[in-house]
């Protein structure tokens, strides 16, 4: 492939969220509360590891997760709700290239970080006498750069062979950010070994970690039916509920995405629908469901809201 054929197209033009100006109001209020909500939600969660009694390995990996929630929604939510209020929606050859970049990067480490904290879960309630031993913070860090390290080399692979393509005959992209499904729809180049290995490495990914997630909850399933009282069962379930809610969630939506043909262009309205929600609303939620969930975060902002009330009265 001659590299003049893709670096002679210095931007793309992405059609956003809606066709319908008169609806790009409403949607750019909407979105932005729902971004505004997961800056707060997910950075909050990640000032509480702060507090001494969130020096676990589970908190530490929740507090990664915020992380990258917060990470892959400003990948795509201010670009998204700039477009929602300008006629002109073009985005740079380079800015395109950083944003599948950076997007895919972090949902993929998302997925193995999903997976990291579900073997967190085993060893806590399968083997708890080797817990504290086994998952030191030395560990525990490790293996969260294992994860950051793979997303971003699994990225960077993907991001290059898809802007190894040509195109030079549209610069329109059917969506309202730079993914791979819309952009092998628009290149000139022959995309069927690209569609083969993006396949291959999301089937890898998802299965992969999935499977972790799976492994790990069987052995929890069979680890709480052991325990003799009902107290003991509840406990050791409430440790697991909030992060299995998330992952139903999250892997459910990955999925779909990943499941659909990248040229079935009467798809992009449905892809829209289901991007915005793994994008931006999933990362919203995650934090709610952490610690709406979860009695130790609720008491620790408990103390922290009636902390600033006294403050205030005084």
């Amino acid at each position: 492939m001659a590299r003049g054929n893709y670096t002679s197209l210095t931007e793309f033009v992405l059609m956003g969220f809606t066709n319908h100006p008169e609806l790009q109001l409403p949607f750019f209020v909407v979105f932005l509360f729902i971004y505004l909500i997961t800056l707060v939600g997910n950075l909050g969660l990640i000032l509480l590891v702060v507090d001494p009694t969130f020096h676990t390995p589970m908190y530490y990996f929740l507090s990664h997760l915020a992380f990258i929630d917060v990470c892959y929604s400003s990948s795509i939510g201010p670009k998204m709700l700039q477009n929602l209020l300008v006629k002109k929606k073009n985005i740079s050859f380079s800015g395109c290239f950083a944003q599948l970049y950076f997007s895919s990067a972090f949902a993929t480490t998302e997925c193995f970080l999903l997976a990291t904290v579900a073997y967190d879960c085993y060893m806590a309630i399968c083997k708890p006498l080797i817990y504290t031993a086994t998952m030191i913070q030395q560990v525990c860090k490790e293996l969260v750069i294992r994860v950051y390290t793979y997303g971003f080399l699994n990225s960077v692979i993907q991001t290059i062979l898809t802007f190894q393509l040509s195109f030079y005959d549209s610069n329109i992209i059917h969506h309202f950010y730079c993914a791979d499904p819309p952009l092998l729809a628009l290149s000139c180049s022959d995309t069927h070994n690209k569609e083969k290995q993006l396949l291959i490495f999301s089937a890898v990914n998802l299965t992969g970690s999935l499977l972790t997630v799976l492994i790990s909850y069987i052995c929890i399933l069979f680890s709480i039916i052991k325990i003799q009282s009902s107290e003991g069962k509840c406990k050791a379930f409430s440790t697991c509920a909030s992060h299995l809610t998330v992952v139903i969630i999250f892997y459910g939506t990955l999925f779909f995405i990943s499941l659909r043909q990248p040229k079935a262009r009467t798809s992009w309205k449905y892809n829209k629908v289901v991007s915005v929600f793994y994008s931006l609303v999933i990362p919203m939620l995650n934090p709610l469901i952490y610690s709406l969930r979860n009695t130790e975060v609720k008491g620790t902002l408990r103390k922290m809201i009636e902390g600033k009330e006294s403050q205030w009265v005084s």
